[in-house]
Parts: structure tokens; C-alpha cells; sequence
């Protein structure tokens, strides 16, 4: 396929969605085919659906991709009592999907994007038709020493919480762009400063400092999501940055026990692989959705 920024840019619409009180918002591109494939994209931390904004430029000719921000990120609001944990961050994209009647879909895991994806996948297996799992993690081999160690901080521990917002300064978001990459100047340091802007809105940090301590929820379902893989068997393409500082590449060649079949590509990045590699990965996603079985 042509390289992505030769490629007529696509029509893309930016909304919002009333889920449960939750303003959803979310990006949709505008395929020039009514019944192109469809991509779900679900985005990471500190991040939101601006982080596939590239992607979509690359790609939304040709199918219907979809990224929604979750409660406590990007454009979204909710109201000042929601829950936040990740069941709830499922719940609510649960409803998304629902309310657009999306039927059959692939889905774009990313970091949080994982916890939130599987807790779909075991709710409503008939939806997907696919997986893309860029450094989202569903196995104890991908957590590094330091990821155990953020996930074991309780919140009753003496410095815990401090320990946890550290990672919510411009000097922690920026800091998980550039770990593992070994060429800065091809990240855009628009990412982390966007990124800052919307983790200093009212309440947000309140909102990931309760996700950081929910996180062990995410480890205890391992299990379960491994379960799934291995009775669904849904093809599965997976693209990791191998110096990710959280999830390391054992991570990414874990999902090989589960899925002999997936697609691995490995790159020379870290955690924000897609920042740095679009030009390698576009191309893949493009192949990859191309051969899932028509509906």
C-alpha cells in the first residue's frame, strides 16, 4: 500500500455520546466504503483517543475506526461522584458500542486499553472479530520489576498516593514517550504536552490515582482474559515496542501460548510504539484487517 502520508486524508467526525451521565467523546473516520471493516480503538494512560489521530489520518479511507475517550480522560466528562475503576471504564464503553450499534468489530488494545477490551470481550465474544494488541499487557511474564511494584502500592500504604501522582507530572508523561526510544526527534512533544493538559483539569488526577490502585484488579483477571484467547482464538496481530518501560517484550511473545497463530512484530521503541513506528504499523493493521473473514 502507498506509505500512509501519501494517502487522500479521510472525513473524520468528532462527537459526544450520553452514556449512564458520562459525555462520551469520541473520533470516527469516514470510510469511502459503507461496509469497510471496523476498527475499535482503545487508548492508553496518560493518553486519549488523540493518540490515534495519525492512525486515523493513515487508515480512515479505507475502514471505520473508532476512538472513543474513556471517563477521566481527553474530551469526556463525567460527573464528579463516578467510580472510577476499570469495570466501570468497561462499563462505559460497553454502552458506547451499544449506543452506536456497532455489531461485529475488531479492537486496537493499548495499555489500558487491554483491561478494557478483554472485560468486552468476555461480556459479548459475538462482537469481535479481531484483535491489535500494541503493548497491552494480559500476562504476569510482560510486567517489569517497576510495573510489579506501582501495582502492589495499596492505597493505605505511607506514600503510596505520592508515589503515584509522580507519574502524573510533565516530567512522568514525557518521560513514558521517551523511554526505550533511541531516535527523540521522532516524537512530537505535542503528545505529552496534550496529554499534561487534560490530566490538569479538575478532578483528573483524583480520577487516575483511583485507576492506579485498581490496577491489581487487572492482574487478578489474567487468567480469565488467557482463558478466552485460547477458546476464541481470535486472530490476533500483535505490534510492541520491546523497551517499553512497563511491559516489556516478554509480554508481547507470552500471547504466543495462548495464540500459536498470532501475527509478532517487535520494534526498536518503548511504550508509545505507534508514535514512532506508524510507517511500519499502518501497513500491517491495513493487511491485517483486510484478511479477517467478512461478516
Amino acid at each position: 500500500m502507498p506509505s500512509p502520508e501519501m494517502r487522500e486524508m479521510p472525513m473524520v467526525v468528532h462527537r459526544h455520546l450520553e452514556i449512564d451521565g458520562v459525555e462520551v467523546f469520541y473520533r470516527e473516520s469516514v470510510p469511502t466504503q459503507p461496509d469497510a471493516p471496523t476498527l475499535l480503538l482503545l487508548h492508553g494512560f496518560p493518553t486519549a483517543s488523540h493518540q490515534f489521530r495519525r492512525l486515523i489520518d493513515a487508515l480512515g479511507d479505507r475502514y471505520r475506526l473508532i476512538a472513543p475517550d474513556y471517563p477521566g480522560f481527553g474530551n469526556t466528562t463525567a460527573p464528579t461522584d463516578f467510580e472510577y475503576s476499570f469495570d466501570r471504564l468497561a462499563d462505559i464503553t460497553e454502552g458506547f458500542v451499544q449506543q452506536l450499534g456497532l455489531a461485529r468489530f475488531a479492537m486496537y488494545i493499548f495499555d489500558f486499553g487491554a483491561p478494557v477490551g478483554f472485560r468486552l470481550a468476555l461480556r459479548h465474544p459475538e462482537w469481535i472479530t479481531g484483535l491489535i494488541v500494541q503493548n497491552g499487557n494480559a500476562y504476569e511474564a510482560g510486567l517489569s520489576d517497576g510495573a510489579r511494584d506501582f501495582i502492589a502500592l495499596r492505597p493505605d500504604q505511607k506514600g503510596a498516593e505520592d508515589t503515584v501522582r509522580m507519574l502524573f507530572t510533565l516530567e512522568g508523561t514525557r518521560g513514558q514517550y521517551e523511554h526505550g526510544v533511541p531516535d527523540l526527534s521522532l516524537l512530537s512533544p505535542d503528545s505529552w504536552t496534550l496529554d499534561q493538559h487534560y490530566l490538569e483539569l479538575p478532578g483528573r488526577k483524583e480520577a487516575q490515582v483511583a485507576l492506579a490502585f485498581d490496577y491489581h484488579s487487572n492482574v487478578n483477571s489474567y487468567p480469565e482474559w488467557q482463558s478466552w484467547l485460547r477458546k476464541a482464538t481470535p486472530p490476533t496481530l500483535i505490534a510492541w515496542g520491546v523497551d517499553d518501560p512497563f511491559f516489556p517484550a516478554p509480554g508481547a511473545h507470552a500471547y504466543l501460548a495462548d495464540l500459536p497463530d498470532a501475527e509478532l512484530h517487535l520494534f526498536d521503541s518503548g511504550h508509545f510504539a505507534l508514535e514512532t513506528h506508524l510507517r511500519e504499523i499502518a501497513p500491517l493493521i491495513a493487511d491485517f484487517l483486510d484478511r479477517l473473514p467478512a461478516d
